[in-house]
């Protein structure tokens, strides 16, 4: 997952294709460009990884998101960027995106896929499209959010962290309709209450659309962005750093610890990790394949195939997990024949869940979710089992288990 960059060549193509790329509209029909400036907050700002980046000559810059930051494009030209702005400095860089992902993905699955890799000093953390595609509550967006900062500032005190927001569709809407979208309103309060840097792409690209500047249909075409779309996120976000990192830091400047500040919320995930499937106590029915693949044709996600499942393909016996903390749940593959499970905690009331989602049809999608919080730190039981219901657009009554998922 780490890699090193020692050339600028991708820096350069986004440079020619995105950042100086024309809009289908002509000069005539543009208007004045809009300053990116304007959608930026500095906040606490990021002197702690510039000292670190000049005086040790050494830094790593973590990428946590979904898609739009696993694919090629903008992560690219900030990796290059700072390659250029810091020329004697050695980068690790780690790409911690994956498709489908969330908040609350990340916030359990940041000590594998990033903290795991050693001292992060900078990490660009973005979820804003797929926690408002995956309909999870506003409770569980801060919960995550908050989540990701504490833990990362658990294991490095000093780490800098920008937030972004991405645009897609529905919060162009919002926008223009003269509200923000609920979900980029509760990450600005983790973003606010944390002194965290936030850049709202989100509402820059409504406004430059709206501002004649280029078009949705033809320029930036989708929330995956074209070229021209990733050179739009790339100047806004260079520019961003350009006003944070100062011409020159002070002799006597200092890395400080960022504060502490009290909880927003007591049940946030900041001590999340993942749990192996090996941990279940498994009756019949239930089973590990050690390289899970659906050979049926339909998509899957890096980290969800060729990899150890726990699957039931039906109703009939359950599996049984003891684990200590205040939340559980559990990351899934949910394709087409995704099926309702029943669970319960501490032998209290059945509940059931339906796994079968509205892009299972098309992909067996990864998704975590959370089946029991606000419980006591204590050791718990959790029990599933697959219910004799079913959804009427499933094929089946299947449950694929990733991992676990719980918060101490």
């Amino acid at each position: 997952m780490k890699f090193r960059l020692t050339v600028i060549c991708l820096y350069l193509l986004l440079t020619i294709v995105g950042l100086n790329a024309q809009s289908t509209k002509t000069p005539s029909e543009q208007n004045i460009a809009l300053d990116a400036s304007d959608y930026h907050q500095l906040r606490g700002g990021l002197q702690n990884c510039q000292i670190i980046f000049e005086r040790e000559k050494k830094g790593r810059v973590a990428f946590l998101g979904g898609s739009i930051t696993q694919n090629p494009g903008w992560r690219d030209s900030i990796c290059a960027y700072l390659s250029q702005r810091f020329p004697e400095t050695e980068f690790d860089f780690i790409p911690a995106g994956i498709g489908s992902m969330g908040t609350t993905s990340a916030a359990f699955r940041l000590e594998r896929d990033v903290i795991a890799y050693g001292k992060i000093d900078l990490m660009f953390e973005e979820a804003a499209v797929n926690d408002a595609s995956i309909g999870l509550t506003s409770i569980e967006h801060l919960r995550a959010m908050e989540g990701i900062v504490r833990h990362a500032r658990k294991s490095n005190p000093a780490i800098d962290i920008v937030m972004m927001h991405f645009v897609d569709p529905g919060k162009m809407k919002t926008y223009r309709d003269g509200e923000e979208p609920e979900v980029i309103t509760t990450h600005n309060k983790v973003a606010e209450h944390y002194q965290i840097p936030t850049i709202n792409l989100a509402r820059e690209v409504t406004d430059r659309i709206d501002n004649n500047e280029f078009t949705w249909e033809e320029d930036f075409k989708n929330i995956h962005p074209s070229p021209f779309g990733q050179g739009i996120y790339a100047r806004s976000m260079i520019q961003f750093l350009d006003n944070a990192f100062v011409a020159q830091i002070d002799d006597d400047a200092k890395i400080l610890s960022h504060l502490t500040v009290k909880k927003l919320d007591e049940y946030c995930y900041d001590n999340g990790y993942l749990l192996d499937v090996s941990s279940a106590k498994l009756s019949k029915s239930w089973r590990i394949d050690p390289r899970w693949n659906p050979n049926d044709g339909t998509g899957v996600r890096s980290n969800y195939v060729d990899v150890p499942m726990l699957i039931c393909n039906g109703p009939g016996s359950k599996l049984r997990l003891k684990f200590e903390g205040k939340t559980v749940g559990i990351a899934v593959a949910a394709g087409q024949d995704a099926g309702i499970i029943e669970y319960r905690i501490d032998e209290n009331k059945w509940q059931s869940f339906n796994l079968f989602g509205r892009s299972s049809r098309r992909l067996h999608i990864p998704r975590y979710y959370t089946l029991a919080s606000e419980l006591s730190q204590d050791e718990h039981l959790l029990e599933i089992r697959i219910s004799k219901e079913k959804d009427e657009k499933s094929k089946g009554q299947a449950c694929r288990i990733r991992y676990f998922f719980v918060n101490k």
